[in-house]
């Protein structure tokens, strides 16, 4: 089923639920389509007075916020034994080459890395565990946190449901085409950092090689 469709299936309470729900576990660190389920859902508060894009992007940055600090905290407990577990279970999102552009990224930019962390598909998975491995100061990233989930979170969905207004004699066609487009910009993302990180990884690989040589 298509999501907005099954998104017009439920009340307007349980669309902010699910919308916050599944923002919060894919800002914890759980490979969700948060993006996709914002997009419809903005999409779908611009056609149904019955959702509230206001409370539909509280919802979201109250998700985006509260997912990302418990992953911070869990990361400060965890620490790099824990990126090394998550290394082995999710290779294709914690593998030490991604790791690695991401430690380089939060040392170059700090507080920043987190803001715009938010806007990465990539980063957004686990940037709120790796401030807290690399023992970020809370309240820097908190700030950093709330600023970059009301940007993202808020910022989606107005632009998303003001374009659904403005063009509503186009929308169901547009529905479509935000999703593809939302798919589209993540899918480029990760690409993106997946390079970056593929290069990480080889660096990371030919520093080793001495030490094998040696042992």
């Amino acid at each position: 089923m298509h999501v907005q469709d099954w998104l017009d299936s439920v009340p307007a309470a349980a669309v902010y639920a699910v919308v916050a729900l599944v923002i919060g576990l894919e800002s914890l660190g759980i490979p969700l389509p948060g993006e996709i389920i914002l997009v419809s859902a903005a999409l779908m508060a611009s056609q149904h007075s019955g959702v509230n894009p206001v409370v539909l992007g509280a919802c979201a940055t109250a998700g985006a916020v509260i997912g990302d600090s418990i992953g911070y905290a869990i990361g400060r407990k965890g620490g790099r034994p824990l990126l090394a577990w998550l290394g082995r279970r999710f290779p294709k999102h914690f593998s030490e080459g991604h790791v690695a552009t991401a430690e380089r990224s939060f040392e170059k930019w700090g507080m920043w890395a987190v803001f715009f962390g938010r806007f990465i598909a990539l980063l957004r998975i686990f940037a709120g565990q790796l401030a807290g491995v690399l023992h970020m100061p809370y309240w820097k990233f908190l700030i950093a946190n709330v600023l970059g989930g009301i940007c993202w979170a808020g910022g989606t969905t107005a632009a998303v449901y003001y374009v659904g207004v403005v063009a509503e004699g186009w929308l169901k066609k547009f529905s479509y085409v935000g999703l593809a487009a939302a798919v589209a910009l993540g899918l480029a993302t990760m690409l993106i950092v997946q390079r970056k990180a593929k290069k990480a990884q080889q660096q990371v690989d030919r520093e080793a090689e001495p030490v094998s040589a040696g042992d």
